[in-house]
Parts: structure tokens; C-alpha cells; sequence
């Protein structure tokens, strides 16, 4: 195993990703969320666009996963989607970039993608949807998968649950597998390592207030109208 997935190994990686346009959505809330993971006990961060990754970078050494969300005209892919975006993440300083290694059309070949964060002095992290994704990734060379993008491609809405049945097949292929999507609770994350995970992601419920705030409000609010319900019964 690589040096690098050695420090991340069993251990959980927090990623501070602001809602954009939101009131955190700037350096210094994220380097915050990124010092106080650290502080806490996180192994690695999973930092998005140039500019945050270039200020937790100048302000921690620990293992950063890089990646750039960016909406393209013509192709539905948007997590790091070009050879030039993987390139730019290595010199900003991430240790791990992460891409869009679904089976959809894309600008850039997954090949030219790998080969750019690796010439880069980085390691790759496969951002997939289904097994085959993954499978395809590590035959490519990518050094570790991550079950980032399942149930996030098909019509319908999103499911709330993560993919724990994903993360098994993964776990099954041998690679260094993160897990990552919907992970809300620690009982989750501590399942997702049973499934055999390498390494936990969490996002929205450690570093998005707001989506933290809706949970509970919505939470109160249904249980505040059963209880009415009740007492007019």
C-alpha cells in the first residue's frame, strides 16, 4: 500500500465543501473546517476548486483530496473532468486528485486524466457510480475508488441512504476503497469500514450547516405536527 493511503487508512476524511454562494462559502471558513477536522482527529480532507485547496494547503500538511466541480456545455461529467483541471490540482497541492470515473462521454479519457495527476506527483481517486466503474478505474491504474457518485446519475430522486452494498463489491476488488456519499451518522461511517472501506468520507454532515439545519428542522417540524394531530385526535 502507498505511503500516502497508509495515513488514510481506516480512518476518516472530512470534506469542506461550503454551500456555494453560501455565507461560509469562503477561505477562511474552509480552512477553519479543515484545522478543526484535523484538530478532532481526521486523517485527510477532500477540498474543492484551486483557490481552497492553495489556502489549506499553505496552512496544514496533511493529506488533501483535490478536486474542481466544473459544468460543461456539452458533457454531464463535472468532478475534475480534464487532463488540464487534474494538472492544475497537483500544482495548487493536492496529495489525491479525485475525478469522474463513470462510464459517461467526457471530454478528456480517463487514461489522459490518470497520467496527468501521476506526472503531477499525485495519486488518483476514481469518483464512481457502479462496480463496473470501478473495476475499469483500477484496470486503468487509478490508486484508490470511492463510491462518491452512486445514485447521483439516474432519474428520480436521490436516495438518503449511502451504497453500502457498492462499497462491498468495491471492497471485493482489492483496491483501496473510500467510501463517500450520504454518510450522516457515525454508526454509518463505522458501517461503511464493516463493508470494507479503507477510509470514510463526510461531508454535509460535519461541514454544511445548512443542510445540517434542514434535517432537523424538517425533523421538528413533522414531529410537531404529529403531535398536534394526536392531540386534536
Amino acid at each position: 500500500m502507498h505511503a500516502l493511503l497508509e495515513k488514510l487508512d481506516a480512518g476518516l476524511i472530512v470534506s469542506c465543501q461550503p454551500v456555494p454562494g453560501g455565507p461560509m462559502d469562503n477561505a477562511a471558513c474552509v480552512v477553519g473546517f479543515a484545522l478543526a477536522a484535523l484538530a478532532s482527529g481526521a486523517v485527510g480532507l477532500r477540498i474543492e476548486s484551486l483557490a481552497y485547496v492553495r489556502a489549506v494547503r499553505a496552512a496544514t500538511d496533511a493529506p488533501i483530496i483535490g478536486i474542481i466541480k466544473h459544468d460543461l456545455d456539452d458533457f454531464d461529467v463535472r468532478i475534475t473532468p480534464t487532463a488540464e483541471m487534474a494538472r492544475d490540482l497537483c500544482d495548487a497541492g493536492a496529495s489525491i486528485v479525485a475525478f469522474d470515473a463513470t462510464a459517461r462521454p467526457r471530454p478528456d479519457s480517463i487514461q489522459s486524466i490518470l497520467a496527468a495527476i501521476h506526472d503531477g506527483g499525485a495519486l488518483a481517486m476514481a469518483d464512481c457510480a457502479e462496480i463496473g466503474d470501478a473495476r475499469a478505474a483500477l484496470a486503468a491504474g487509478a490508486d484508490c475508488i470511492g463510491s462518491t457518485l452512486s445514485g447521483y446519475l439516474g432519474a428520480g430522486p436521490e436516495p438518503t441512504l449511502p451504497d453500502f452494498d457498492l462499497i462491498a463489491e468495491m471492497a471485493a476488488l482489492g483496491g483501496f476503497v473510500i467510501a463517500e456519499g450520504r454518510i450522516r451518522s457515525p454508526e454509518q461511517a463505522a458501517h461503511a469500514l464493516a463493508m470494507g472501506a479503507n477510509a470514510v468520507v463526510v461531508g454535509s454532515a460535519i461541514t454544511r450547516t445548512e443542510h445540517i439545519v434542514s434535517w432537523y428542522k424538517g425533523a421538528i417540524d413533522a414531529s410537531g405536527r404529529d403531535a398536534r394531530d394526536r392531540a386534536r385526535g
